[in-house]
């Protein structure tokens, strides 16, 4: 699309968008048409009424379902794999019962999403919910009740801190855009990450449990009957299986985070390895190769035996990878429109104070074009100038990287990956995940917001 130039003004461009999450909510809800197939047609439809040129709209279509779909299949498909070798192992059920055990059966939904706030800490938001699903189910089916009594706290959990704490790439780019104090920004999220989780994920997750109370069915990972599990690990070895790609993808994120403090020189072979080793894809693949050993082979599972328990664990997946691939197309082609670069042109001078104006155009962003990286990108770059020219303290510095976290995650739907990556690993339809995760959303937004406030007005 080089040379190609927006003529579209922000207003048409944001009716297009809104009349095409509509259309694909009528098709989807009302005349049932598969997902996966209607995502495909509304990225279409959006792309000519856009006036996208004919030659480069589906070349901007694939771009943007591959550039989703390859960090998508090799997440989901390796944490898949890993996640049925510990399943299929018993070490999801050996895990479930002692966390049961240690917490009380009350307490489960509580002591997930906590355990949930501490693997989200080195690992991205979709990694971690891969890897904490078989636990999940696990404890799901050992407690009965709806699946999202169980989920909802560990979902939230992941999100709260990849949205809102370093070394996550997002909050890191924006502190770099303020120039803000990365320091005082990660002890801020850490304070702040409990509380927001706590009324966004756990207190939310309980209600959202009675309102919609379907149990899980059968889940990514199938389910294994007590007769079929030999010789289980232990716990401290599924702790260790668990905890592996989490040790290697936070050598990642930490050399980054030391990478934006000038204490590393990214220049270096040995910072360029390590990083590779630990990025996401890579982890997992890691991890796979020794779960197959330590809970495959040397628990007696033959060649064979191992290929069709792993070529079993892809079957569920192909929905939500495809899927999930055309939740990011509809995106690509909203973003490849010009919207943000007309939103952004627009919104630059709304006359608010400044905390307000980096949430507001935050919010309008993600809304617009769905991902959250974008909107947090986009917001920090047009307010950088104004932050970083005002005499702010360095707590309001932060506060103001915070609010424009809280607005980047507002209200995921249609047009984000991620709502039909946890809708469709939950096993929700799109009206459930509308009414649950957007909410959600939504909701982890605004009470971020209100502590990023309360922190520039008090600092």
């Amino acid at each position: 699309m080089d040379g190609w130039t927006q003529t579209m003004s922000a207003g048409p461009l944001l009716g297009i968008a809104a009349a095409a999450v509509l259309l694909l909510l009528i098709l989807i809800i009302k005349f049932k048409v598969h997902a996966f197939l209607a995502l495909i047609v509304i990225s279409l439809l959006t792309a000519f009424a856009t006036n996208i040129p004919f030659a480069a709209i589906v070349p901007t279509m694939i771009e943007s379902f591959g550039g989703t779909l390859g960090a998508v299949a090799l997440l989901v498909g390796l944490g898949a794999m890993l996640g049925k070798l510990v399943e299929h192992s018993g070490g999801a059920r050996v895990l479930a019962d002692k966390m049961i055990e240690l917490f009380g059966e009350r307490r489960a939904p509580f002591a997930l999403g906590i355990a949930s706030l501490l693997m989200g800490f080195p690992i991205f938001f979709d990694a971690g919910l891969i890897v904490m699903l078989p636990i999940i189910f696990a404890v799901a089916r050992r407690l009965g009740g709806p699946i999202l009594l169980y989920a909802m706290p560990a979902a939230a959990a992941f999100s709260v801190m990849h949205v809102f704490l370093p070394p996550h790439p997002g909050p890191v780019t924006a502190s770099e855009l303020y120039e803000a104090n990365l320091g005082l920004l990660m002890l801020t999220g850490v304070i702040i990450a409990f509380p927001m989780w706590w009324v966004s994920g756990y207190m939310w997750g309980k209600f959202v449990a009675k309102r919609y109370p379907f149990p899980l069915e059968k889940g990514l990972f199938g389910e294994v009957k007590e007769e079929e599990i030999t010789n289980p690990p232990t716990v401290g070895t599924v702790i260790f299986m668990l905890t592996l790609p989490l040790i290697l993808i936070f050598m990642n994120t930490g050399l980054d985070f030391l990478r934006s403090l000038g204490a590393v020189d990214s220049d270096q072979g040995w910072f360029q390895l390590m990083r590779a080793m630990g990025s996401t894809p890579v982890a997992l693949l890691i991890s796979t190769l020794v779960a197959m050993l330590v809970l495959g082979h040397r628990r007696g599972m033959g060649g064979n035996a191992l290929e069709k328990v792993l070529d079993s664990a892809l079957a569920p997946i192909c929905s939500v990878v495809l899927i999930t691939g055309a939740g990011g197309m509809f995106g690509g082609v909203l973003r490849a429109s010009g919207i943000g670069d007309a939103l952004s042109n627009s919104l630059s001078d709304l006359g608010l104070p400044i905390i307000f104006a980096a949430y507001v155009i935050a919010v309008i962003m993600r809304l617009a074009q769905g991902s959250a990286t974008v909107a947090l990108v986009t917001a920090a770059g047009l307010m950088a100038p104004a932050v970083i020219g005002a005499d702010f303290s360095a707590m309001q510095v932060v506060a103001i990287t915070v609010a424009t976290a809280a607005g980047s995650v507002f209200a995921g739907h249609v047009n984000d990956s991620g709502f039909w990556l946890v809708g469709r690993l939950l096993g929700m339809d799109v009206k459930t995940t509308l009414k649950t995760w957007t909410v959600q959303q939504a909701l982890e937004s605004l009470v971020g917001f209100v502590f990023a406030y309360l922190i520039f007005m008090l600092f």
